[in-house]
């Protein structure tokens, strides 16, 4: 199995989650009762006929609120791939990332040799206010002993989340104190952030991580492109790669940061919704600044709507590999019993009059497999594999030609990297060493890394200390046998990994990101761009 295997595996279950509810196809069809003479339902809804039947003749009872339930997924599912119902009791988890919060305590938490330990809290959350720390270990909640029982993560989630203004009580084990702490914490609305990280890479090029389009994301941006512009920010990478999508007001509000007033940003079309556009207006904060957009073929939705404004407005490069392909505009419907219904109204095209959808006409199997045929293929590795339908050729502005029918095609292609992959890798990786060590190595050395000054620091510190041998030690006893040959092979991703690893421990997706953009040739191909 090699590297890009793997890595649909670890992946496409959960990208597709978020970004893809498949329905079920109905696998057999309705009979008429034998022996029965047939007659007409007043009715003139036959599913209400049908539903009304079967309550009132079927030879047991029948819980037909039970039955539409199941009957709602399978009529969906020959729609298209991203129509979906969403059942009352998955409604608020669901709507959880689009709405930007969720209510709860405010930690971030992994289980650890049947412990519950914190990763870190969030700054100014019901944990962080009432003093609980990063490493912190949790004993008991309420009472109830949660350490050494086998406890689930999802019954930790159970636990800890619940109403704001509702309260917890946690048993505190912390390094150094011989008793336990007890806390009482005050739940409360705990953001769920969108971008992820911004930081100035140099005096003048700025770096945005956004990885979904929130109600957020836009208040989010505008807050990181205000910190950056008093640093010195003129050039933007914008990173989407892996960013499923979400709002589309929140993409197209984005774009016209950059858009001179009066261009087209997107527009939406369907059969009973006619032809909706938005339009740049002239408030950009950023208009005359540089952009790169980074995506890849996990870029989906409003990542496109972003991507295909500024590419089909000739206003910036796209690097990367060819995105999702997915242009299909739902909305979302409540019911009385707190069920919804997310429907496609319409499709979404780019100022060239691209529609990026790609086919769906094969099944949702197929659609869904798309990703992988594609790397069969050759895509990922080579643009020329690559097949464009010249019925879909457009023309931006300035000559360039694009395509639609199936994604954003990037300016400049970065094939998948396979340089540095080995046997070792893989196995630490499947494994999850890296991320189990860099925690347990960022606890025992918490004080002294939370002394540092920055992820510089962070790494200097790791370099120096050789940070990397431990691993290989750690990894020994874990059953992956050290080879030196292979670890000599990928020791610039094990080491960078590792240490963005572990500088995430102390100072959360600021010291992981810098550190391990070191190696992302996408993004040292944009910087190259555009520095």
């Amino acid at each position: 199995m090699n590297s890009f295997q793997r890595y649909l595996r670890v992946y496409l279950p959960v990208i597709l989650a978020s970004m893809l509810i498949a329905g079920i196809f109905i696998g057999k069809a309705l009979n008429s009762r034998p022996n029965q003479s047939m007659f007409i339902h007043p009715q003139p809804n036959k599913l209400n006929s049908i539903i009304n039947f079967i309550s009132n003749e079927y030879v047991d009872s029948v819980n037909t609120n039970e039955l539409v339930e199941k009957t709602i997924p399978m009529l969906i599912g020959h729609l298209d791939p991203h129509s979906v119902y969403i059942p009352a009791k998955d409604h608020e988890r669901v709507n959880e990332p689009l709405i930007g919060n969720f209510e709860g305590i405010g930690v971030q938490f992994k289980i650890q040799y049947d412990t519950i330990a914190i990763v870190k809290t969030i700054m100014n959350g019901p944990s962080n206010k009432v003093g609980i720390k990063d490493g912190d270990r949790i004993i008991k909640i309420n009472d109830t002993l949660v350490a050494g029982v086998k406890i689930k993560e999802s019954e930790v989630m159970n636990k800890l989340r619940g109403k704001k203004g509702t309260k917890v009580n946690v048993s505190i084990l912390r390094r150094g104190n011989p008793e336990l702490i007890e806390f009482t914490i005050i739940r409360d609305k705990i953001p769920l952030f969108s971008i992820d990280v911004s930081f100035m890479v140099n005096d003048s090029v700025g770096f945005i991580k956004i990885s979904k389009f929130s109600q957020t994301t836009y208040k989010e941006f505008i807050e990181a492109i205000e910190k950056l512009k008093t640093q010195g920010l003129t050039k933007h990478i914008i990173d989407l790669r892996g960013n499923s999508g979400g709002y589309l007001d929140a993409a197209s509000k984005i774009a016209d940061e950059y858009l001179q007033g009066g261009v087209m940003i997107v527009y939406t079309e369907g059969n009973a919704r006619p032809k909706n556009s938005v339009i740049a207006t002239n408030k950009g904060l950023c208009e005359n600044d540089d952009i790169v957009i980074l995506i890849d073929e996990w870029s989906a939705s409003a990542s496109e709507i972003l991507a295909g404004a500024i590419q089909d407005n000739d206003r910036g490069l796209i690097i990367g590999r060819r995105s999702f392909g997915k242009g299909l505009v739902q909305e979302q419907t409540l019911f009385r019993d707190g069920s919804s219904l997310r429907l496609t109204t319409a499709r979404y095209y780019t100022p060239t009059g691209r529609s990026i959808q790609k086919s769906y006409d094969n099944g949702i199997e197929e659609y869904q497999n798309d990703i992988g045929i594609r790397y069969y293929h050759g895509e990922f590795e080579e643009k020329d594999s690559i097949q464009f339908n010249d019925s879909l050729k457009y023309k931006t502005p300035n000559g360039k030609v694009v395509y639609g029918g199936g994604g954003i095609m990037p300016d400049i292609f970065i094939p998948f990297d396979t340089i540095g992959t080995s046997n070792y890798l893989t196995q630490v990786s499947r494994k999850g060493l890296l991320y189990h060590f860099a925690f347990e190595y960022a606890d025992k050395y918490r004080y002294e890394l939370s002394e540092l000054e920055d992820w510089k620091a962070i790494y200097d510190f790791l370099k120096e200390r050789n940070a990397l041998s431990d691993f290989i030690i750690y990894a020994s006893k874990k059953g992956v046998k050290k080879n030196m040959n292979e670890i000599n092979t990928s020791k610039e991703i094990l080491e960078t990994r590792l240490y963005a690893l572990i500088s995430r421990n102390i100072l959360d997706n600021d010291g992981f990101y810098p550190i391990l953009l070191k190696i992302d040739k996408t993004f040292l191909k944009a910087y190259d761009e555009i520095r």
